[in-house]
């Protein structure tokens, strides 16, 4: 519906072009009284009235010079009104004619078209959610350093100042899982009319920037926490023996994928998949940085041994997301390899009682119509006779691969009857986002905001009990690591390729990483170091 003061604007412009109308009619009248009152008093006088008497030739020649300089400025008066009048209506006409707002009246002005605020939108979120992980990135780090001196004796308890950080970075997380929700429900068209999906998009950014200003707030209080001007020999210490320890486990990385490679079918290890050299690369990106912090630290450059320092975190942060990624999924593999017969006698009870509702009983989804019924109820059949055939072969299968055609398959008809297809969800649901969530964590730099949403989604389905809304996650994490893919095969070519800097660039490590906070913090360290 239009605004009445949209309605008005048509108004409001025909009496502009009334009033400019009025001013040159004006204008020209003052100047045809200016040309016409100096003859008519020149008349008189020529007539013989009785203020002027008549002259000889000498004095009608004056006079009529005198004529002619009188009518110069009144000629002047009229040709200015016309000007005007004639730029004011080419004014107005171009004006009426350039307009995009629909019944002629003015575009609004100070905002910004819908495709600008949906990317500014969309940069927003990407930001907000790269302050969120490195400022829990860099908490966890100064929260390691606390542990060490905790049992070294140096400190008697958590200052206070600990759990305030620990809220901010919560809370923004909150405003950020908001605005990733309202994000997902604009791309589905939620809400429909056009000035409230521009307050969605506005809502999106304002929520965003909340979430930033909460870190901005408690970043001086963490790098009190982690004292880093006072000398960062101790922050040092704790990520060196991270570097160690991650090192180490690479090793044990590298046996595991192994022997997820002889155990089960390459699909079951495909998403690891070259995350012990990701890690090794990040590792020796690590120890450069690690080495020019000690140098700089023993410089007594503490601000450059800082900043050297925090690049040396994020990139062990990263090598330790990619190793527990490969010791995650082989427990989640082996948990799916004994969940898989459970599953199917689930499943068979589930299509018993699908059955059954076909048969006249009373059927727990009265939604469907019986036809609609039967259909489901024969492709799920076909799904779990493929999987007794393929686990009756002998052969390396996938286990959450079949337990994911299991769920899927048998979740449009299940009624609840059976507990463990609900388990078997949330397992396929949980190693599916924890995948996506670890691509974008060590591709920051290239992951943009459709895998960054959908992985939020299904973040946020993931953590339900509803049976739909596990499958429904679990597919969503899926599409979420398809899009993240998408973006690192596009932008996977730095300028100078090398494997270290290839593994750097995309996880966001060159020149720096960000430091924890928000807009206004967390480039505050980048300054001191090296120009770029």
């Amino acid at each position: 519906m239009t605004s009445s003061l949209i309605r008005g604007r048509p108004r409001r412009a025909r009496a502009h072009i009334s009033v400019r109308v009025l001013h040159a009619l004006l204008g020209a009248l003052v100047g045809v009284a200016w040309l016409v009152l100096p003859g008519t008093a020149s008349g008189g006088a020529a007539s013989g009235g009785p203020h002027r008497p008549v002259a000889g030739a000498l004095g009608q020649r004056e006079d009529r010079g005198t004529h002619t300089a009188d009518l110069v400025l009144p000629m002047i008066a009229v040709a200015a009104a016309g000007v005007l009048a004639s730029y004011g209506f080419w004014r107005r006409r171009r004006r009426t004619t350039g307009r995009t707002t629909p019944g002629g009246a003015p575009a609004t002005t100070g905002e910004p078209p819908d495709e600008e605020l949906d990317e500014r939108a969309r940069d927003a979120l990407v930001h907000a959610d790269g302050w969120v992980r490195v400022s829990s990135e860099e908490l966890a780090f100064a929260e390691a350093r606390f542990e060490a001196e905790t049992q070294d004796g140096t400190e008697a308890g958590a200052p206070e100042e600990f759990e305030d950080v620990r809220r901010a970075v919560r809370e923004a997380g909150t405003e950020l899982a908001a605005a990733f929700h309202i994000r997902w429900q604009y791309e589905h068209g939620v809400p429909e009319e056009g000035a409230s999906r521009r307050h969605a998009l506005a809502g999106i950014v304002g929520r965003c920037e909340e979430a930033g200003r909460l870190l901005d707030v408690r970043a001086a209080a963490l790098d009190t926490l982690r004292g880093l001007e006072e000398g960062p020999g101790a922050a040092l210490a704790v990520a060196e023996g991270r570097f160690r320890g991650l090192t180490a486990r690479t090793g044990g990385a590298d046996a595991a994928l192994a022997e997820l490679a002889e155990r089960y079918a390459p699909t079951a290890s495909a998403p690891v998949v070259g995350n012990v050299e990701q890690a090794k690369d990040r590792l020796v990106f690590a120890t450069t940085r690690l080495n020019l912090a000690r140098q700089a630290a023993d410089a007594g450059d503490v601000g450059r041994a800082a900043s050297r320092l925090r690049a040396a975190e994020g990139a062990i942060a990263q090598a330790g997301v990619l190793i527990d990624g490969v010791e995650r999924l082989r427990g989640d593999l082996a948990a799916a390899a004994e969940l898989v017969p459970a599953a199917l006698t689930g499943a068979e009870t589930e299509i018993a009682g699908a059955r059954q509702a076909l048969d006249g009983r009373p059927s727990a989804h009265p939604d469907i119509t019986p036809g609609e019924l039967r259909a489901r109820t024969g492709h799920a059949d076909v799904v779990l006779a493929g999987v007794r055939q393929e686990l009756a072969s002998g052969r390396p299968y996938d286990p959450l691969g079949l337990l994911r055609r299991i769920v899927r398959a048998v979740a449009p008809v299940a009624a609840g009857r059976a507990g463990v297809l609900p388990a078997a969800a949330a397992l396929c649901a949980r190693a599916a986002v924890a995948g996506a969530d670890d691509i974008v964590a060590t591709h920051r730099a290239v992951v943009g905001c459709g895998a960054r949403t959908r992985l939020a989604e299904a973040r946020r389905r993931a953590n339900t009990e509803n049976l739909d809304d596990m499958v429904a996650a679990d597919e969503l994490a899926e599409e979420a690591r398809d899009l993240a893919d998408q973006d690192i095969r596009l932008h996977g070519h730095p300028p100078e390729p090398t494997p270290d800097q290839t593994s750097a660039f995309l996880g966001g490590l060159l020149p720096h990483p960000p430091s924890y906070g928000g807009p206004r913090t967390s480039d505050r360290r980048r300054e001191v170091d090296e120009p770029r």
